[in-house]
């Protein structure tokens, strides 16, 4: 049997553990340099950053994990060496603390001074429960339970264009025991069977009390009665539909069902020298669903902000060679990062410096020690509105998909980096056929329908690491990751394909739609502006050989 993962309070014991059995080297060499600052003023000079910094760092990382004692001891050495005039018996008196130091250290590390530690910390930690894991797959389980196959197979057969793996039940004894195997992302159930006219959502009923879990589930059913759709609400349905029903219709419902309560976990970049500070910090974040990466030294965050693009900077305010401050302002002087929230995490209590320091255009300051429940609440709010003005920045209103800027912008930074890695990409430049047809014919608002399902096609279907854009009006760009262009036209084509027989609706009125698309890939076209031209022009060869296929590039049309 394995050992099940370590809990928060684990991963923060280890770190508190690391952090005393660390702390012996740095007091001594901290003495070291006390010792070597008296010996001239330009060696005071020179050491004094360096002093101040260690105990102002100790102070706030002492608090933070719960080592009281060590932060008071920290303070008071801070205080003596910033206080003007400087006391008389500073050498004596930076000497005896350091040694008092020395002693705590050495208390820690016994078995009655980490029991003391703790008890300190316990009541600070979080208590919350542990964030469930984000699903990291589009595609959905859904178990439809209908005795009428031949009333269902259309369905199936849409729900299975769209990513989705449907399994089908005639009857309800075979479900439930199915879902007590394997449960469902979600359930499509009929009403009426042989065994009762409500038996359908009575399973469903006896399933969620059994499991104490409530299944996701819509009702389909022949039956549109008071008794039938007053048993679907009993069974905490999440939807009715009476047959026939549309096939776009069921799916949108099946969506919104199964969506991800919440979006990918928001991404934090932690700039603090001190190593064990910036952990203690990244594990509440975690333990709150967020991804955190540390940096330990200011010099390295531009990059970082590079690699990682994170949601919001966790800054330290005193570093050495750059200083908080000083890193924030180089920040802001980007445009691309103008808008990233930047929050100050400090151990420094005057309200005159944290003015100060926030001059840079910061969101906020804390102090050390912060709570766990304000740093994930402050960073959380910060981190979520900016998300919210980027996605109305870099989003298609009607498909949600990439604009056509932003996905230019992500496709040229995608190819900068393959051209590092040596990697291989391909692009689908893709196009409704006669879609001003079915604007005349149908009508706007079923050219949108036809739109947006075809955006959803190509999300349920596509990767996520792959890049998907709406480039205006029916055209779609598609950069699909890793693969050549014969990998990516048999993908794209199986798309066309099932999008061919996707069924819409104008009234009464059915009707369907079908798409062309060109390929080209890359290194063979090196930049985004030839890939995006080779592939518009595969993409125009295909709609002259009679639209509804799939064209590749030529390598040499002469």
């Amino acid at each position: 049997m394995s050992k099940p993962a370590p809990s928060l309070h684990d991963k923060l014991n280890q770190l508190r553990e690391r952090f005393i059995e660390q702390l012996p080297h740095r007091l001594a060499q901290t003495a070291e340099q006390w010792q070597q600052s008296r010996t001239s003023v330009e060696e005071q000079t020179r050491l004094a950053p360096d002093l101040h910094r260690f105990f102002h760092s100790l102070k706030g990382t002492g608090r933070s994990l719960g080592f009281e004692r060590l932060a008071l001891l920290a303070d008071q050495a801070e205080t003596a060496l910033t206080t003007t005039p400087t006391r008389r018996d500073i050498d004596t008196y930076i000497t005896h603390l350091l040694q008092q130091l020395g002693s705590e250290q050495q208390h820690l590390r016994s078995h009655h001074g980490q029991q003391q530690a703790l008890a300190a910390v316990n009541s600070f930690e979080m208590t919350g429960h542990q964030a469930e894991p984000l699903r990291n797959k589009r595609q959905r389980l859904i178990y439809l339970c209908d005795d009428e196959p031949e009333q269902v197979g259309h369905l199936i057969h849409h729900l299975r264009c769209f990513g989705h793996e449907v399994v089908h039940f005639i009857n309800t004894d075979t479900f439930f025991n199915a879902v007590l195997t394997r449960r469902p992302d979600a359930v499509i159930m009929d009403v009426h069977f042989p065994q009762g006219q409500t038996a359908g959502t009575e399973t469903l009923t006896s399933l969620n009390k059994l499991t104490g879990e409530q299944l996701p589930a819509i009702v389909l059913s022949a039956h549109g009665d008071f008794h039938s759709r007053l048993s679907a609400v009993r069974a905490g349905c999440g939807g009715y539909f009476t047959k026939p029903v549309k096939p776009l219709d069921l799916m949108l419902a099946v969506d919104e069902l199964t969506a991800p309560a919440t979006d990918e976990p928001l991404k934090v970049l932690i700039v603090d020298d001190e190593p064990e500070a910036a952990a203690y910090h990244a594990l509440l974040l975690e333990d709150a669903g967020m991804i955190a990466q540390q940096v330990h030294h200011p010099a390295d965050a531009l990059n970082a902000l590079e690699r990682f693009s994170p949601d919001l900077l966790l800054v330290d305010v005193y570093m050495p060679v750059c200083s908080g401050e000083e890193l924030a302002t180089i920040i802001r002087q980007q445009p691309e990062h103008l808008g990233l929230p930047i929050i100050y995490l400090s151990s420094e209590t005057d309200s005159q410096k944290q003015i100060s320091a926030m001059a840079a255009g910061v969101e906020a300051f804390l102090t050390k020690p912060v709570a766990p429940e304000a740093l994930v609440s402050a960073v959380k709010l910060r981190a979520e509105r900016l998300r919210l003005l980027r996605s109305l920045m870099t989003r298609d209103s009607m498909t949600g998909l990439y604009n056509h800027s932003t996905t230019t912008e992500l496709i040229t930074k995608t190819l900068a980096q393959a051209h590092r890695e040596d990697s291989h990409h391909a692009m689908a430049m893709i196009d409704i056929d006669h879609f001003k047809q079915v604007n005349d014919t149908h009508g706007h608002l079923a050219g949108d329908q036809v739109i947006i399902t075809l955006a959803r096609l190509l999300k349920s279907r596509l990767r996520l690491s792959d890049i998907i854009g709406r480039y205006g009006g029916e055209e779609f760009v598609v950069l699909l990751k890793g693969i050549d262009a014969g990998k990516a036209a048999k993908l794209i084509d199986s798309l066309r394909d099932d999008f061919s027989l996707v069924d819409f609706h104008a009234g009464d009125t059915r009707f369907r739609c079908t798409f062309s698309a060109g390929i080209s890939s890359f290194p063979a076209q090196p930049s985004t502006e030839s890939l995006r031209l080779n592939a518009d022009q595969a993409l125009y060869r295909a709609k002259r050989l009679g639209r509804n296929q799939v064209s590749t590039e030529l390598a040499d049309e002469s």
